[in-house]
């Protein structure tokens, strides 16, 4: 008899599953009956699609069958406990290795093991620990690389790994070195049409990464990040995308270091709004506390750093910040995904991008190939853009707030690229294009001054960003981009506009 074709009892405990997560179910044990002994398989379903449902179920119909052991194996404790919850609510008895079991008792009535991969290894390492009539491992969050530390003690079992993303958080120890088989689930998109998951509304904030440094891990280090995003900027950046965005809805933000998320609270509570910062560091009292105050609290902002991406649940969350840049695919989409449980009156949500990440990854309800990615990692990270590649093709938006400051200018676009193309066509040098640029500008801020002179600096003032952008399009059409001669072309174009629009005001007074 196959797994498959087995005939299961019916549970009256748990949740009811959808039929996307039967046909799940289905899936693995067809593609474990082509190898009832031994499989090392690996199931992708987005964050949100209930993976812990699916293989809480899933353990219960294999124990049902074979009569064997099931360990579920997690990175952090918090997913021990929820595991083991779940477990518990499908009918499946079931026990927690943690810090304080150092043996299993020899007259147990437990069913299932949970366990954290560093305990378990130190329990195997000191030979304390024997699971009997073991025949499924099952590995949350498999793409965390600390789980391959304990393959080579289940050479003779069935090992499931579940994922959002089959790609390895190490380049080094690619999945596909570990598993011998992959089942995709339903997409992101497919969730969505389904009305299984939220669709994401992306705002899109341009940020100059050229300050980041990649880690040994491939990742932006976190000491470069702080750098960027504490500055002083980037925190008025982020309040402004905030106030434009995502006003009293409850917001979860994601930083890259400790430093910025204090930072990001300091200037919002300066600013009257509700936040809080959560990292690591806390107390499990403190966490507990904090995540009480966020649920509760309809306009909460939750300041936060390396520690939600997994194993955190909150549906009333409308808006995710991501105010960092990152090369993770993997990360981009954990974070993203903590948003995306619906509600009765939530079928979207909103994705504040302070990393250029979207530019990067693309949407993330937009459809990947898992498969591919899972067979040819390498080919997939060496094709990640780059930062100098996602600036190269990005066009500058004027944000709405700001257009209302100049909404007597009746076109606001400015197409440096051709306008680059014109005047060498016509014999001109490419300085001209600059100097077009200052004089746009300048008349820009004349135009919308209401005849002072102050109002019309204070609107110089206000196109920074736009101006960043053109002379950084500038600095490609010329193939001349250091950054000493950046800045000092911004500094001369600042006098220049300054000059500029000074006697465009004077002209206007005496027309």
């Amino acid at each position: 008899m196959t797994y498959s074709s087995i005939d299961i009892q019916e549970r009256n405990t748990g949740k009811d599953l959808y039929e996307y997560q039967h046909d799940a179910i289905e899936q693995i044990f067809e593609e474990i009956d082509k190898h009832p002994d031994h499989i090392n398989l690996l199931f992708q379903l987005p964050t949100g699609g209930g993976k812990t449902v699916i293989f809480s179920e899933f353990a219960r119909r294999y124990i049902q069958h074979t009569k064997k052991k099931v360990l579920v194996l997690t990175h952090r404790i918090e997913l021990c406990r929820q595991t083991s919850d779940m477990l518990t609510e499908f009918g499946v008895k079931n026990m927690i290795i943690n810090s304080k079991v150092k043996e299993l008792p020899e007259e147990e009535d437990h069913d299932c093991y949970v366990a954290m991969v560093e305990t378990l290894k130190n329990r195997f390492r000191d030979e304390v620990i024997e699971i009997e009539n073991l025949g499924l491992v099952i590995i949350d969050e498999a793409h965390y690389n600390a789980f391959r530390k304990l393959f080579s003690y289940f050479e003779n079992q069935i090992i499931l790994g579940v994922t959002a993303t089959p790609m390895s958080s190490n380049n080094k120890y690619p999945m596909k070195n570990y598993y011998d088989e992959v089942i995709i689930g339903h997409s992101i998109k497919e969730l969505i049409e389904r009305r299984f998951l939220s669709n994401a509304n992306f705002f899109n904030y341009n940020v100059k990464l050229g300050a980041l440094k990649i880690g040994s891990n491939g990742d932006y280090t976190v000491e470069s990040s702080e750098r960027l995003y504490s500055n002083d900027i980037m925190q008025e950046k982020l309040l402004y995308a905030y106030q434009e965005r995502s006003l009293g809805q409850k917001t979860l933000i994601f930083n890259n270091g400790i430093n910025t998320s204090l930072e990001v609270e300091s200037t919002f509570l300066k600013a009257g709004y509700h936040i809080k910062h959560l990292d690591h560091s806390c107390t499990e009292g403190e966490r507990r506390d904090i995540l009480k105050w966020f649920k509760k609290t309809p306009d909460a902002i939750l300041t936060s750093v390396g520690i939600l991406t997994t194993g955190f649940d909150e549906p009333t969350i409308r808006t995710i910040i991501i105010n960092r840049a990152t090369r993770s695919l993997t990360l981009y989409h954990q974070m993203i995904g903590r948003g995306s449980r619906v509600l009765k009156d939530k079928k979207e949500f909103n994705v504040i991008d302070l990393g250029n990440n979207a530019l990067r990854f693309g949407l993330w309800q937009d459809w990947i190939d898992w498969r591919d990615i899972f067979k040819n990692p390498e080919m997939y990270i060496d094709n990640i853009k780059s930062d100098e590649d996602i600036e190269r093709d990005f066009v500058y938006e004027m944000p709405g707030e700001l257009k209302k400051r100049f909404s007597k200018t009746e076109d606001l676009t400015f197409d440096v690229r051709q306008l680059h193309v014109n005047a060498i066509s016509a014999g001109l040098k490419s300085k001209h294009v600059i100097d077009l640029s200052i004089d746009n500008h300048a008349q820009m801020c004349v135009d919308n001054c209401d005849e002072e002179l102050d109002i019309a600096y204070e609107l110089a003032f206000l196109l920074q960003d736009d101006i960043d952008y053109r002379i950084r399009i500038y600095s490609y059409c010329i193939a001349k981009g250091t950054d000493n001669y950046l800045q000092w072309l911004k500094e001369d174009y600042l006098i220049k506009m300054k000059i500029a629009i000074r006697k465009k005001f004077l002209e206007m007074l005496q027309a």
